[in-house]
């Protein structure tokens, strides 16, 4: 069971990104999924989640103007949309999934992760 993350790289400031991420093992439909995010020096935060029943829950309210998460049934993917992009937006961006399937973004129930893509965002 894991999940694997693409679509990361470099881009100016204003830019886009769309972050897919696909699963092998299990079905994101059965799962909350979320998209996380690691700084150099920083805790990993929610960025966007989605529980199983479909309530979207954006962590932090400087992205939620910017940023759109969505899944795809029946490709068994989840995306980021990322707009707007700015420099501290810089950071490993992580998809994972929760069994619970609960309406939560920091994390703590979240035990299907990623290896990260990174995200860079120059002035």
């Amino acid at each position: 069971v894991h999940s694997v993350e693409s679509g990361g790289g470099l881009v100016q400031a204003g830019g886009s990104l769309r972050l897919s991420c696909s699963a092998s093992g299990l079905h994101f439909g059965e799962y909350a999924v979320g998209w996380f995010r690691q700084a150099p020096g920083m805790e990993r935060e929610g960025v966007a989640c989605v529980s199983r029943g479909g309530w979207t829950l954006f962590s932090k309210d400087s992205v939620e103007d910017r940023f759109a998460i969505s899944r795809d049934y029946s490709k068994n993917a989840m995306y980021l949309q990322m707009n707007n992009l700015k420099p501290e937006d810089t950071a490993m961006y992580y998809c994972a999934a929760d069994p619970s399937g609960d309406y939560q973004c920091d994390g703590s129930s979240y035990s299907v992760w990623g290896q990260g893509t990174q995200v860079t965002v120059s002035l």
